[in-house]
């Protein structure tokens, strides 16, 4: 691991934005939080695809890596970020790497991808993301593009974050360090507002950002930049000069917000877009601070009466399904913010979790569950498949949100499953997006297939086998003649044609 790589870890883990981070130490708080990886713990996410995921809704952007094909493959599109847009980001680049570069080095390969890619699509900048196979060889991405940028006059930002660096969440992180380092700040904004915001650790999954952006045009609050769901590179350039940043998920940028507050004193605070309290909270913190930064005092007025009116459309909506879906249970293996937003939501329409993940939660996050559930709140930090085939066979869950990874435990288990994850195809933010989250849900729960495939199969849950079926079935009427026999009747017809 080289000297800078290193140096920035170390700059990452000394975040004064974690509450759990103030309370160490000057030592202890530089060895930072995270674990040695163990053999197969990059299932998660290695520090690579952690960075890969967290800049790649950047739209306009062409994201070239540098390393095997592989490691493009394996990132590649694996968010269902959407955008207004270009589709530049995911169009996927690679250097593609080969045995004769790990020996002689994949510098100048590098530098004619570059080329290439700005001679053929002519994109605002080019990001380029280190490996583990090039990291290892000594390539000096950084230096590569130095040069590149100098020579074609356009921005080429490497983000060094080789996987064997850490975990994913380190990486969506390290991605974030590359931005602050090489693109806010950069250039100035046409004009400015006291109403221009930026929203960071927002990814634009299936649409979100556009079920909030309605409310704050109503409000006449402007989004400078979005880091980096739906993002433009020039936007995130200029981002230095909102009044208010409004931190989505902290566990993945939270070192964005604090940082920009450091030097460019842009005051933040994290907030949800999932569910009608927390939507509602959002709002009113976000027009609070930005009043306080200059803004219009009658905002706070406007905006009371746009909650008031969102509110009262989105609980008419959701009365259909209420006596449908009350006490209901519902386990939720998710993580980061939707491990607490969420759970708000559900709770909101009668819902009752039984469980909630909280693997990839902050302190905060876990605070913030203890304070919506209750002393009685059941936090997972790691279910095994087999747990929760049991849980959800057992009926203590009537349906379960989680990621891809864990469908196939409840469908094995023959109960409704619900994406909740980025790969999603549904928007779940905003006043609409709850509307939307309740109706999948009695959806899913109230589909008539479980009533089919709940019904016993005609052998094996008695333990009857399939062989004592077949004996209850009659013989046929003429059984079927012995091979000998058809043998001796073919000759018989051979003969017969010859004379």
């Amino acid at each position: 691991m080289s000297a800078s790589l290193k140096a920035k870890i170390a700059e990452v883990f000394d975040e004064r934005g974690c509450e759990r981070n103030q309370a160490k130490s000057e030592k202890e708080r530089k060895t930072g939080c995270t674990r040695q990886l163990s053999p197969g713990a990059s299932a998660g996410g290695c520090a690579f695809d952690g960075a890969k995921v967290a800049l790649q809704p950047v739209v306009d952007v062409a994201h070239l890596v540098h390393g095997p094909i592989a490691c493009e493959g394996n990132s590649w599109d694996n968010r269902n970020a959407a955008s207004s847009g270009s589709t530049l980001y995911r169009t996927g680049f690679t250097t593609d790497i080969n045995e004769l570069d790990v020996v002689y080095g994949g510098e100048r390969r590098l530098f004619r991808s570059v080329r290439e890619i700005i001679e053929k699509y002519d994109p605002p900048a080019v990001f380029v993301y280190q490996t583990c196979v090039t990291a290892l060889i000594g390539d000096d991405v950084e230096a590569v593009c130095k040069r590149a940028s100098e020579k074609f006059g356009k921005p080429v930002v490497p983000v060094n974050a080789p996987g064997f660096a850490g975990s994913k969440n380190l990486g969506n992180k390290l991605g974030a360090e590359a931005i602050l380092d090489y693109v806010i700040g950069t250039r100035e904004p046409a004009h400015t507002t006291s109403f221009d915001i930026n929203i960071i650790g927002e990814y634009n999954l299936s649409g979100e950002l556009w079920q909030t952006k309605p409310l704050l045009d109503a409000l006449g609050i402007r989004i400078l930049s979005c880091i980096s769901g739906n993002g433009r590179y020039g936007e995130i350039a200029t981002s230095h000069r909102a009044k208010v940043n409004v931190m989505v998920c902290s566990k993945s940028m939270i070192n964005i917000a604090t940082k920009m507050e450091q030097r460019y004193g842009i005051p933040y605070f994290e907030g949800s877009f999932y569910g009608i309290g927390d939507v509602s909270d959002t709002l009113r913190q976000m027009v609070r601070l930005l009043v306080q930064q200059g803004a219009p005092d009658d905002l706070i007025g406007r905006t009371e009466r746009l909650i008031a009116a969102e509110e009262a459309r989105a609980w008419g909506r959701i009365a259909r399904y209420r006596k449908r879906l009350q006490g209901k249970r519902v386990l939720l293996i998710t993580g980061g913010v939707k491990s607490w937003s969420v759970v708000a939501a559900l709770q909101e329409v009668g819902l009752e979790i039984v469980g909630t993940s909280v693997k990839k939660s902050t302190k905060e996050d876990r605070e913030r569950i203890h304070e919506i559930m209750g002393d009685g709140a059941q936090m997972i930090d790691n279910m095994a498949p087999h747990e929760m085939y049991k849980m959800l066979r057992d009926a203590r869950a009537d349906i379960m949100l989680s990621g891809g990874r864990s469908q196939f435990v409840a469908l094995k288990a023959r109960m409704p499953w619900l994406d909740i994850n980025q790969e999603r195809h549904h928007p779940y933010a905003g006043y609409e997006g709850i509307v939307e989250l309740v109706c999948e849900i009695d959806r899913a729960m109230h589909n008539p297939v479980w009533q089919q495939v709940r019904i016993p199969a005609p052998w094996g849950d008695d333990g009857e086998t399939l062989d004592a079926v077949q004996r209850q079935v009659p013989e046929l009427p003429t059984p079927v003649p012995p091979l000998e026999s058809v043998r001796a009747r073919a000759v018989g017809v051979e003969s017969a044609f010859a004379s």
